[in-house]
């Protein structure tokens, strides 16, 4: 790989992604090369004429990779791609915020795979004219290269008693030259095919992973399901609470705004169901990447915790109301007590009276 030369190579095309690389070990798993998204460049060598992606990541390149014309970007999901990079010996996947952005980088991973291949055509074209004696052996070249089929033409050059014969060294050398280009080029090929095999273990793993997490995910949703009726019937529960102590307190509009608040928290719940469905909904309609759905399936947990943290709140309300309800009774047998003793004493100036009066009747008799 090249080192990243910034006063030679000119930024073509940028894009913010999720950087993978598949796992050496198995060739099946993806490591994610970065813990947020990174941008990812296209970059053009005017010097080498070499195109490459390069990502940095912190201090180091997460992505170095040279493209060539053997190359093929694949779109294995509607914001995951990857490629296989033969001289790099792994595959890079990018998982993207929108569909629409990796539709534009696939477009432009073509656009740059096929200014590649013209500028091989290009380079080629010209060490043929730089080189014309390989013109005739070059379309002899076949996976079985022998040091015979590449032997340079015998001079003889003394006379015809003397036949002493010199390989031509220039010629050796470019025809080595030569051997070692096609070499490579065949072992690109065959790390191309190990790397579509690597990739079709790769999608089979991901698709075995997606429908283990839809299978999580319904189980999840069924749990939620009975968390929610258990909830309702909370909420039932409470309600008829508030309903009594509305009756016990005698304090209707205090108990209409628990009453309210209630109902309010019940739609809530509802809401949330219908949330829960519509997403359901959404992971069974649509394939989506392990990572997508690890992340909703936390969302969702994340939320689950909040109903939970409403449900808490609702039990503390009606401790609240519970206490307020006592204290209440305490206060109406104070004032029962209180009432009592007016009574008492009502009775008790009642009788003086009706004792004053009688004397005074007797007076007037008198």
């Amino acid at each position: 790989m090249y080192p990243l030369h910034r006063e030679r190579e000119q930024p073509i095309y940028s894009a913010r992604a999720h950087v993978f690389q598949i796992d050496p070990a198995t060739k099946r798993n993806w490591l994610p090369a970065s813990k947020h998204a990174a941008t990812v460049s296209f970059f053009y060598d005017a010097n080498r004429s070499v195109y490459r992606i390069i990502s940095v990541g912190g201090t180091k390149a997460i992505i170095n990779s040279t493209i060539t014309p053997n190359m093929t970007f694949t779109k294995t999901s509607q914001k995951f791609g990857q490629w296989a990079d033969s001289r790099a010996n792994t595959v890079y996947g990018l998982g993207f915020s929108t569909e629409q952005h990796l539709q534009q980088f696939a477009e432009q991973f073509r656009e740059v795979k096929e200014a590649a291949r013209l500028a091989r055509e290009k380079s080629q074209e010209r060490y043929e004219l730089a080189n014309p004696a390989l013109n005739i052996a070059a379309p002899q070249f076949s996976n079985e290269l022998s040091e015979e089929c590449h032997s340079p033409p015998l001079l003889t050059v003394n006379g015809p008693g003397e036949e002493k014969l010199f390989r031509s060294k220039s010629a050796e050398v470019e025809l080595t030259v030569e051997k070692e280009r096609v070499k490579k080029m065949l072992s690109e090929g065959s790390m191309c095919e190990i790397n579509l095999e690597a990739e079709l273990f790769t999608l089979q793993d991901s698709n075995a992973k997606l429908v283990a997490a839809l299978q999580e995910a319904n189980s999840s949703v069924a749990q939620w399901k009975q968390q929610l009726a258990e909830y309702q019937e909370e909420t039932d529960r409470l309600r008829e609470q508030v309903a009594e102590l509305e009756a016990q307190l005698g304090h209707p509009a205090a108990a209409h705004a628990d009453s309210e608040e209630l109902s309010r928290s019940l739609e809530e719940l509802e809401t949330l169901l219908s949330i829960k469905e519509q997403e359901i909904h959404s992971l069974q309609s649509k394939t989506t990447d392990v990572g997508q759905l690890e992340r909703e399936r936390e969302e969702a947990i994340h939320r689950l915790k909040d109903l939970e943290r409403r449900n808490t709140e609702l039990e503390g309300q009606v401790q609240s109301a519970e206490k307020t309800l006592a204290s209440s009774r305490d206060e109406r047998g104070k004032a029962e007590v209180e009432v009592q003793h007016i009574i008492q004493a009502l009775d008790v100036k009642i009788c003086d009276l009706n004792d004053l009066r009688q004397s005074l009747a007797k007076l007037m008799d008198k």
